[in-house]
């Protein structure tokens, strides 16, 4: 277990690079294989993690530039542990439900080395390190978007990579400050978090370096103003690229937030819930808004991500253990049930060459499993209690609701907006008479699709009705996190909102 992260992190690239002496006829054998050992070595991190432990674990550390205090740090904890497992289960069931046919020995490379990168985010404890994983996440995320997507691919491709490249580049001048900071506090240089965590930062230095943190990490979830990236990325991706941008990317931006910039910036994050919470609510209500008024059904699916993620927002900045436990549950149940949506729209895509409303109807009759797969996972994007999506709404809502119950009275909104248009998406396309003679003939999952959704499904069902082996662990470090919060808080004021939004004994 000495090194189980490096071997997480750079199985896929090298997997991936010999990869290129198999034959093309047997990628999708070696490329599920490949998939599979990883998410089973995730699975040993899980049976090997010390629950009880709210610490980093598994700990890995190598100078890199000794005189500027960067290393190759890595280690995981409640926190991060279930984004790594989620991670690797989620590439292996989209390359088990592939459906892309041309040039299919590059792609399923180029998402073996995603695969690393975003493994990589998730157990970086040096900012330089987790910063290069983060940007070299764009590259194959660019290639799959620019080489297998629409007919608008490129600009979809270029958009995302301008958007996302220019927050992190502030992001990055954010990084290199505090460094810099922590190198005059006490005359040595270090990018570490776990060192960054024992400095208190003055109020003002707080907020200039939460705003260059929020840029970087606003862009990747994305937040309302700057989410206008998504919709042509997820529209014009192929399958497999929306499955894994809507799964884990994404989530990338929401964790950046809970490891840098509450722990970090404990006053600045206290003085922005609630204009964090306001940019959420505009996100849960304006794009699910906008979901409804979509005729493409993959469209509609892509600004219900940016509905939910504005839900995972909401509770990150509750401050409290139950706000950010439920919103990194949200994170692990968004990303089975956004990338399922997504898998099954590929499905239909394969068969009809089509995602429009429009062009379906009827189709519970001819595609029984399909209709049925498909209205659990849209069962459990509305929130339907007894699945794995009821559960993080309810506590990220419930952790807002002690910092304003009015707010969280319209953010809860995002379940009736969000039955509203998966509803009428669902009637749309699943009911009444079979319009197109085309859509008769049409074939029902079978095979492999079987294989990739009934996984899903398990989960989605299980985790609903009991979330203990997530929660649990979660919440140890979360309770770590709001401590930490709470003891670097330079302000009287900062202290008091986050005691009196958690339990005030535990806290202090």
């Amino acid at each position: 277990m000495e090194h189980i992260l490096s071997i997480l992190i750079f199985f896929p690239a090298f997997a991936a690079v010999m990869g290129f002496m198999v034959h093309k006829d047997a990628i999708r054998t070696y490329g599920i294989t490949v998939t599979a050992i990883e998410f089973l070595l995730s699975c040993f991190l899980w049976a090997s993690f010390d629950s009880n432990n709210a610490g980093m674990q598994f700990s890995e550390f190598i100078p890199v530039i000794s005189q500027y205090g960067i290393a190759y740090n890595l280690g995981v904890d409640g926190i991060s542990l279930f984004l790594i497992i989620m991670t690797t289960f989620m590439t292996m069931i989209s390359i088990i439900g592939l459906t892309e046919k041309r040039d299919l020995k590059n792609l399923i490379l180029t998402v073996l080395f995603l695969e690393m990168t975003m493994v990589g985010v998730f157990v970086a404890l040096d900012a330089i390190i987790f910063y290069v994983f983060w940007e070299l996440s764009l590259v194959p995320m660019l290639y799959i978007v620019g080489a297998w997507g629409g007919k608008l691919r490129i600009y979809a491709s270029i958009k995302f990579f301008l958007y996302t490249f220019t927050g992190s580049l502030v992001m990055l001048v954010g990084m290199l400050y505090l460094g810099y900071v922590y190198f005059q506090t006490t005359g040595n240089w270090s990018f570490s978090l776990l060192d960054w965590n024992m400095m208190m930062l003055p109020i003002d230095m707080q907020m200039w370096l939460f705003v260059a943190f929020f840029l970087g990490f606003a862009i990747k979830v994305p937040m309302v103003p700057f989410h206008t990236w998504l919709p042509y990325a997820h529209g014009q991706a192929p399958t497999i690229g929306s499955v894994i941008l809507a799964a884990v990317l994404l989530k990338m931006g929401t964790y950046g937030f809970i490891r840098f910039s509450l722990p970090l910036f404990p006053d600045a994050s206290v003085a922005m819930m609630i204009p964090m919470a306001i940019l959420a609510i505009i996100a849960i209500v304006y794009t699910a808004m906008v979901a409804y008024a979509q005729e493409d059904i993959k469209q509609v699916i892509a600004y219900s991500s940016v509905s939910h993620m504005g839900v995972i927002i909401l509770g990150i900045f509750a401050l409290n253990v139950e706000g950010i436990g439920g919103s990194l549950f949200l994170m692990i149940s968004h990303g089975i049930v956004s990338g399922a949506l997504f898998m099954l729209v590929g499905v239909i895509y394969d068969r009809r060459g089509t995602k429009m409303m429009s062009e379906f109807g009827g189709l519970a009759r001819v595609m029984p499993m399909y209709a049925t797969v498909f209205g659990i996972m849209l069962m459990a994007s509305v929130g339907l209690p007894l699945t794995i999506g009821f559960v993080g709404e309810f506590l990220s809502l419930l952790g807002f609701f002690a910092v304003s119950p009015v707010l969280t009275a319209i953010a809860g909104t995002t379940i009736i907006l969000g039955a509203v248009y998966m509803l009428v998406l669902y009637k749309k396309t699943f009911f009444g008479p079979i319009t197109n003679p085309i859509n008769e003939k049409l074939q029902d999952i079978k095979g492999r699709e079987v294989a990739a959704f009934v996984p899903l499904v398990m989960l989605v069902v299980y985790l609903g009705v009991y979330p203990k082996p997530i929660l649990d662990p979660v919440d140890k470090s979360v309770k770590q996190l709001v401590q930490v919060m709470y003891l670097k808080s330079v302000t009287p004021e900062a202290k008091a909102k986050i005691a009196t939004v958690n339990t005030i004994g535990e806290t202090k």
